[in-house]
Order: C-alpha cells, then structure tokens, then sequence
C-alpha cells in the first residue's frame, strides 16, 4: 500500500495544466489549543484561500467540536462559490490520534476524549475525511513539499513551548497508535528537572523555548524569551551562552539516540526556536557529531514551511485519502 507520502510526492510531480485541471481541491485544517488555521488547497499544493479562527478550547470540547464542524462547512461553501469541486477533508491535531480509524483518542488541549472526529465530518460533508496528529503532517509536508524532498529517512522536530518529532521511516510517518515521536521525553539527564508527564530528566525541561527562558530566568532573575537569550548568545553574554549550551548538549544526547536507533538522513529543526538559525544548527551538529561514532551522521538543516506546515500536511492526508490503495 502507498503510504501518504508517497502518494502526495508522486502529485507533487504532476503540475503540468493538465493534472491541474483533473483534480479538485481539498479542505485543511490545522487545529491547535488556541487558534485553528484553515484553507483551500489546491492540487498543486497551493493555498487558494485560508482562513483563521479562534479554537474556543475554554468553551468546552463539544464548542471546539461545533466550530472544527462549522468551519468546513464554510469553507466547502466558499470552495463551491468559487467554482472549485471539494475531493476530501484533512485535519491536523495534537493529541494521541488513531489515523486509520479516524478516531481522537485524547486532545488534553482541546478538551478531545474518544472522539470518532473523521466520522462527525464525513456525515456533515459526505466526502472523505483524513485525521491526523499535527506534528506528523507537519514532518509529511515537509517531507514531501520542503526541506525533507528527496529523503525517504528522517526526523521533523519542532521546538516551541514543547519538543515533538515526527518519524518518517522509509518514507512513512510512523505512528505506532498514536504514540511514537515523543522526543521530548526522552530523559537526557538522570535525575534531573521533573517535567509534567511525571519523570525527570525530559528533553523539553531544557532544551524547548519556554525551558531556555525558564533556565535563563533561575540563573539571572530576569524574565525574557527565549527569542531574547538568542539575541544575548549571540552578543555574548556568558549567563545566556551557558543556558544555550546546556540546551544544545541536551538537544544533542537526544538526537545521538535516536540516530542510533533510527539513522534518519535528515534532522529538521522546526518550531519557533528554528528562527535562530544557525545559531542553533551549527553547535548541535558539531555535537552530535562529536558523540558519533559508527552511526550515520545526519545532515540538520531549518524547516522550510514555517507555521503553514501543519496545514499542509493536512491537505496531503486528505489528498491521499482519495487514493486507492
């Protein structure tokens, strides 16, 4: 069987006029804990027309249900206005989701409880529905429409508020149930920083953004982002130089496991952290490299696809779920 990628790499090489006009668009949304992302992908991957709504997770899960139900059902509507035939629905979440069944098993963000979310939107549109867990389609849409082409072996890691990877192994996101790619919880120091999920020692206790503010803020007392220690490292200032230091090492013991385990080709470092460039890039490839030894070594490069990935990985999801296995 085709995986998602798969089928969404072979579109991506077909946009000459004639694959343009011989299929229709599709339905994406990107559902996070306070904003969703929506729009009209087009088949060459293009965005036609997005749209941005407030999740409302504060009114309840059945409210967050009503305006992800709402929303498409708009959005077919404008599709239809504007002379374009609708092929499927994609939607990115986070939580731990069952994409074969189409079936939430818990969004703690969204309030989501064994919610049989393709199945709500299939009754409400009658179309093919495609569900999947945010971090995922973001590491398929840059494997397909960024920078993972041409790699079939690789590791999407966004960093932000949290640590998450996406597996794509042999070109297919791997989603063992729901469960695979938590990175962050990968314990890089025994007996270290208690984290939220119950165990100590976690990645995302030191190396996320909001852990790097935190850190910075223990050892100076002064609040600021992690934008801002990135801007002090790169001045030098020896307090935020010893806070990214101890992230990049961290970032580095994580990744040398994986890379044990898994041999991705390819690192992409996403999330809001990435916008430090090679501020981060250059120390974490120079230490991962140095804890090397027989493994593969691979190549860590930015994402390319910013905030719209998980869109877009939405829109491969549904854009494969029309074809036949």
């Amino acid at each position: 069987m085709n995986s998602p990628r798969d089928i969404a790499a072979g579109q991506a090489d077909k946009r000459d006029g004639a694959s343009r006009g011989s299929a229709g668009v599709v339905v994406a949304l990107d559902v996070g804990g306070t904003r969703i992302k929506a729009g009209i992908i087009g088949p060459a991957h293009d965005v036609l027309l997005d749209r941005t709504r407030d999740t409302g997770a504060a009114e309840g899960p059945d409210e967050v249900t009503a305006r992800v139900l709402n929303l498409v059902t708009d959005l077919l509507a404008e599709a239809e206005a504007g002379g374009h035939a609708v092929d499927a629905v994609g939607v990115a979440l986070p939580g731990i989701v069952e994409e074969a069944a189409g079936r939430v098993v818990l969004s703690a963000n969204l309030g989501w409880r064994d919610l049989d979310l393709a199945a709500r939107l299939a009754e409400r549109t009658d179309l093919p529905v495609a569900i999947g867990h945010d971090v995922r389609a973001g590491g398929l849409a840059e494997s397909v429409l960024g920078a993972g082409r041409q790699c079939r072996d690789l590791l999407f890691l966004p960093i932000g508020t949290g640590i998450a990877g996406a597996m794509i192994l042999d070109g297919r996101p791997y989603a063992a149930g729901g469960y695979a790619g938590e990175i962050g919880h990968l314990r890089v120091h025994p007996d270290g920083r208690p984290c939220g999920c119950g165990g100590r020692g976690c990645l995302e206790r030191y190396s996320s953004a909001s852990a790097i503010a935190a850190a910075h803020a223990d050892r100076t007392g002064e609040p600021v982002s992690a934008a801002e220690v990135a801007a002090r490292v790169a001045a030098g200032d020896p307090d935020a130089v010893a806070v990214w230091r101890e992230a990049v090492e961290a970032l580095a013991v994580a990744l040398a496991a994986y890379a044990t385990v898994c041999a991705p080709e390819l690192v992409i470092v996403g999330g809001g952290l990435a916008g430090s460039g090679e501020l981060l890039l250059e120390p974490l490839r120079a230490s991962l490299a140095a804890r090397l030894t027989f493994q593969r070594v691979p190549r860590i490069v930015r994402a390319e696809l910013g905030d719209r990935a998980g869109l877009l990985g939405a829109a491969l999801l549904a854009r494969a779920s029309t074809e036949s296995p």
